[in-house]
């Protein structure tokens, strides 16, 4: 029904689909939930990669060469 309703409202499809053929076979594929799951997983992993991240970007508070903490004007 959705295809006729289609129709309706932009004839010019009619002329690119004149056998009314407007969806092709094919497979269902369920994704109800699925997507707040990916969601999810997304957030965390980007948490984890912000975290690794900023420890990589932090100044460095102790010397690396004597090992002791350098003193910062904060």
């Amino acid at each position: 029904k959705s295809t006729l309703m289609i129709f309706e409202r932009h004839a010019n499809l009619k002329y690119k689909y004149g056998n009314r053929h407007f969806w092709c076979r094919g497979y269902y594929v369920d994704t109800v939930g699925k997507n707040a799951k990916k969601i999810q997983e997304y957030i965390q992993n980007q948490l984890k990669e912000d975290l690794e991240y900023d420890q990589m970007t932090l100044k460095e508070y102790i010397d690396q060469f004597t090992g002791e903490p350098v003193k910062t004007n904060r």
